[in-house]
């Protein structure tokens, strides 16, 4: 089958992960790289619509971001001034498609526009940088106050916070657009030209602007009866894998069947960082939407799904204070065992690495490679939040047809060895003695990426696994010009 790709951006995160999926029976097309844009500049739309209908019609599917197609990308979709007229017109895209060829599905993705808890105008408007947690934070205590309601101390906070009346007004309007396209969108599927719709939150939180949000789009959902062709849950930069992978399910009548166990008798019952649900809950949105089925009996697994859980709380991998729940509430060389003992009898085992957030488990990965099977894995990862994870490990498991000890190993270096480790180690000690910041390499951004590539190949070639699979180099470079992600070509 071929399947067409309009991707989130252009990190390797939305525009390599997913071409990674390819296999003897999937081809993948994407758009030039050149089109996409580069972090707050925008990608060119009309680039874009005409990559779509010079390519679309041998297509068996298209995988289709809607904040590409209608804002530019992912951050500008947090920054554009267009009017709900314009982009309705973007969005007529979807019918062209369908008058080219009206047999192929479309698998559309459309972020829920987040709100960080936090003061930075790296990707959000100018004013996020004075005005960022204000924003969360009032409109988080007044939803809570309406819902809930909030204590003295809390409606102390709420008095308190003052915020420049056009910053609101700004913030507000572009979200007010922005979800006036998540709702119109749904007629795109009562129309039948949107086959399956998703709606992620990105960076989501129980109270406030997202969870309106949500409530709000869920509402029409419900009362237009399009619950089995719409989803609402955690993610962003997975998504596309996700429907990559239920396009190819569909398409070739599969439905796998994935039977998760934890390493924690908590994990379940966990919300993560930066989401507003239990673990077990996005599980069930994140096997639902790539078109697989849960099962709690493994003599039914088509996939061993291994997940790596907190004990307790979740903490940013890169924290040297561990909380003792880690210890206490998880019993992790168990948890390995019981991997080893799945693969010994024969199971498609992939691992979920979502004990932290912001990488992973550097002690998960040692105890796996003592015991010699991280390349026996079929699917391995473990960055940023909970659910970019978990996507991206069921896509993996389901579509890799062998053992892909290339992109286990990949992914080792990236979301363990750089997230976890490598990049707090650069942070710390080289951008200092170079007199360089986090988001600014001045004029020395090779040697920046130069170290980095150096100190993963060192650290790599502690494992045991680095013996059977040594790497001769690595590139790497640094896709908007900041230490968060890195993209990676690797020599073997």
């Amino acid at each position: 089958m071929k399947i067409l790709l309009i991707p989130l951006d252009e990190r390797p995160c939305n525009y390599d992960f997913p071409q990674m999926l390819k296999n003897k029976k999937c081809d993948i097309l994407v758009p030039p790289k050149t089109i996409l844009g580069n972090k707050k500049n925008p990608g060119d739309i009309s680039a874009l619509q005409n990559f779509v209908l010079e390519n679309i019609q041998d297509c068996d599917a298209a995988v289709l971001s809607m904040d590409m197609l209608l804002y530019g990308g992912l951050l500008p979709s947090r920054l554009h001034h267009y009017s709900e007229e314009e982009l309705k017109n973007h969005l007529s895209l979807l019918d062209k498609i369908k008058d080219i060829n009206n047999k192929i599905k479309i698998y559309a993705f459309q972020c829920i526009m987040r709100c960080p808890q936090y003061n930075s105008s790296e990707e959000e408007p100018d004013y996020y940088e004075d005005y960022g947690y204000a924003l969360f934070r009032k409109k988080y205590l007044e939803d809570k106050k309406m819902r809930e309601g909030i204590d003295a101390d809390e409606q102390k906070e709420l008095d308190a916070i003052n915020i420049p009346l056009e910053v609101v007004n700004d913030y507000e309007n572009r979200r007010k657009k922005n979800l006036f396209m998540n709702r119109y969108a749904l007629s795109y599927i009562q129309k039948n030209i949107i086959d399956f719709y998703v709606i992620p939150q990105d960076d989501s939180s129980i109270f406030g602007y997202t969870a309106l949000d949500q409530k709000t789009v869920l509402n029409d959902i419900q009362k237009e009866h399009l619950q089995l062709q719409t989803m609402v849950y955690p993610g962003a930069d997975e998504v596309s894998m996700s429907l990559i992978t239920r396009a190819y399910n569909e398409y070739y009548q599969r439905t796998p069947h994935i039977y998760p166990f934890y390493a924690s008798v908590l994990g379940p019952t966990i919300v993560p960082k930066y989401e507003d649900r239990p673990m077990y809950e996005s599980l069930k949105s994140h096997i639902r939407v790539t078109g697989a089925k849960l099962t709690k009996h493994i003599e039914e697994a088509d996939i061993v799904l291994a997940i790596n859980c907190p004990g307790k709380i979740m903490q940013e991998a890169f924290d040297d204070h561990r909380d003792i729940t880690y210890s206490s509430y998880r019993e992790l060389l168990t948890f390995c065992y019981q991997i080893k003992d799945y693969i010994d009898k024969g199971y498609k085992v992939a691992l979920c690495d979502s004990a932290y957030s912001n990488g992973g488990d550097l002690e998960l990965i040692s105890y796996l490679d003592e015991l010699g099977i991280l390349d026996q894995l079929c699917a391995y990862a473990g960055w940023n939040t909970n659910c970019n994870t978990l996507g991206t490990v069921l896509s993996q498991a389901q579509i890799q047809e062998q053992l892909p000890v290339h992109n286990i190993i990949y992914r080792i270096i990236e979301d363990g060895l750089y997230q976890t480790l490598v990049r707090r180690q650069i942070v710390e000690n080289d951008l200092v003695e170079l007199g360089l910041g986090y988001y600014d390499f001045k004029d020395q951004q090779a040697i920046v990426e130069e170290r980095i590539a150096d100190a993963l190949i060192k650290n790599y070639q502690k494992y045991h696994l680095s013996k059977k699979y040594p790497i001769n180099k690595i590139h790497v470079n640094m896709p908007w010009i900041r230490m968060f992600e890195i993209g990676m070509n690797i020599e073997w």
